[in-house]
């Protein structure tokens, strides 16, 4: 009897492992400091050199969503993706 009771929940729970799938993992970046060229910031964002403004914007919105504190990221790693998108949008601050 116990051994049906132990089958029974491995079984249910192996089920409800597989449904829920593998963890979901956010890719861990690590960017170069900025020390104020545009290339250190390309490399944050991940842009090449041509990129628009709007390809700007997406890669960063596409990072502060994976690297903000709010989501399980960094102040630091906000503040690097941040000035990058600064930098390469020639802003001040």
């Amino acid at each position: 009897m116990i051994f049906k009771i132990l089958t029974a929940v491995l079984v249910a729970y192996a089920g409800w492992w597989l449904w829920q799938g593998p963890k979901k993992t956010h890719r861990r970046i690590q960017p170069e400091p900025l020390n104020g060229d545009d290339a250190a910031a390309r490399a944050v964002l991940g842009v090449h050199a041509e990129a628009s403004e709007a390809e700007i914007r997406a890669a960063h919105r596409r990072l502060i969503s994976a690297v903000h504190p709010d989501h399980g990221g960094s102040a630091e790693l906000t503040r690097r993706v941040n000035a990058a998108r600064d930098r390469l949008l020639k802003r001040g601050g």
